[in-house]
This record gives C-alpha cells, sequence and structure tokens, in this order.
C-alpha cells in the first residue's frame, strides 16, 4: 500500500516531535520545516529539530520569516520584553491566559500552516502535519481542532490538491503526549520545549514547566 505524502511543522518541542514520529510510521514524510521568525529559542529549536530530521532520515528545511519583528512585540521576539518564568502559574487559567498575551504572536501558526500548505501542493503531499495539544489549546487558540477544521475548509479553496491539515495530538494533554513518545522510543534528548536559547533549559518558562511536569507524570 503506498503511503499518503505529507510535511511536517518542527519546532523540536515536545507536540510535534511526538507528531513527526507518529507521522513517519503512517505517511511518507516528504519534507520537515521549522520557521526562525526571530524567536529567542531558535538557535536551539533549529539545531535539535536537524537532529531529529537527521535521525528519522527525513529532508529538513529552515525557513526564515524575518519580517515578523515588523510587527509583533511579542516577549518570544522582542528580547527588551519579559518572558515570564517563576511567576506563572500552569494550573491556574487566568495566570496561563496573562502568560499567554506576553508570548502571543499575531497569526503564527495560520501563516506557518499557509506555508506549510504550499510547499505540499508543491511538491505533491496530501497531508501538513502541527504538533498541538489540548492543554494548551484553552489559552492559545489557534492549537485547537477547531482552528485545523477551519484551516481544511479554507484550503480546499486555496490549494488544488485540497491539502489536509492533520494533528496527531490535539485531543492529548502534555502528559498524555510524552508518554506517548516513549511508546515510540523517541529521542527526548532532541526535543527543546523552552522560549530560550541556552546550554540547558532555563526549567521555568511556561512551556518548560509544562513539559517537565508531564516528564515527572510520565
Amino acid at each position: 500500500m503506498v503511503k499518503e505524502q505529507a510535511v511536517v511543522l518542527l519546532s523540536s518541542g515536545l507536540d510535534s516531535t511526538i507528531n513527526i514520529y507518529q507521522a513517519s510510521k503512517e505517511f511518507n514524510v516528504k519534507l520537515a520545516l521549522t520557521f526562525d521568525y526571530g524567536q529567542r529559542a531558535r538557535v536551539k529549536e533549529i539545531e535539535m529539530a536537524k537532529k531529529t530530521s537527521e535521525y528519522l532520515a527525513i529532508p529538513h528545511k529552515v525557513v526564515s520569516l524575518p519580517w515578523f519583528s515588523e510587527f509583533t512585540e511579542t516577549s518570544l521576539v522582542n528580547s527588551e520584553k519579559h518572558i515570564p518564568t517563576e511567576e506563572v502559574r500552569i494550573d491556574d487559567l487566568e495566570a496561563s491566559q496573562q502568560s499567554a498575551k506576553s508570548v502571543w504572536v499575531p497569526n503564527r501558526n495560520g501563516i506557518f500552516l499557509n506555508i506549510a500548505a504550499a510547499y505540499a501542493e508543491g511538491i505533491g503531499a496530501k497531508y501538513v502535519i502541527p504538533g498541538f495539544n489540548l492543554e494548551e489549546a484553552t489559552t492559545f487558540s489557534d492549537n485547537s481542532q477547531d482552528f485545523i477544521d477551519q484551516l481544511n475548509r479554507s484550503f480546499c479553496y486555496s490549494t488544488s490538491n485540497h491539502v489536509e491539515v492533520k494533528c496527531f495530538t490535539t485531543a492529548l494533554n502534555k502528559t498524555e503526549i510524552f508518554r506517548w513518545g516513549q511508546r515510540l522510543n523517541v529521542k527526548f534528548d532532541y526535543i527543546w520545549p523552552c522560549y530560550f536559547s541556552g546550554e540547558q533549559l532555563c526549567g521555568q518558562c511556561e512551556s518548560c514547566q509544562r513539559y517537565l511536569r508531564a516528564q515527572r507524570e510520565a
């Protein structure tokens, strides 16, 4: 049976890493895309994404989007802005929503997925695979299944082969995703969930806190 072709969005975080592993089992993954939009963690994200792609023998491409800095003041891009760290309370919805505002990038996932859909159509791939999760969809609406459904409707008009977004983890929390990664024998050393680029995870930003909790609970 011939496998459908796919393009994967790989940030090197937990969600996208588990999705590329699962996609490599179900699809013929033609390309992994990592976006450089000036984010603070870009050096480590790109480094780890390359390692994962090489390990899975999947071609990898870095897409540079330097113009993001022209329209966003997010702390992920603007080094003069504060990224919430130790004050983040990931089990407090209101606090998480406030933290989300500081790292929100306007239409980031929409832009990423539209670019990926263009690549997919161009190389004849049917599917685009991002890494989303149920836990963060409560504060980031562009992590939700509703968001995916709406994009798929639009791609029926904007792609001639009706590219479809499929994510394996939208209904799972971080702990469930981590456990799935264990079953897939994922190389966790190649995962970089941190908002910063450093020798080690900061352990304090919201993304690190969610990842480390999942690791403990798994």
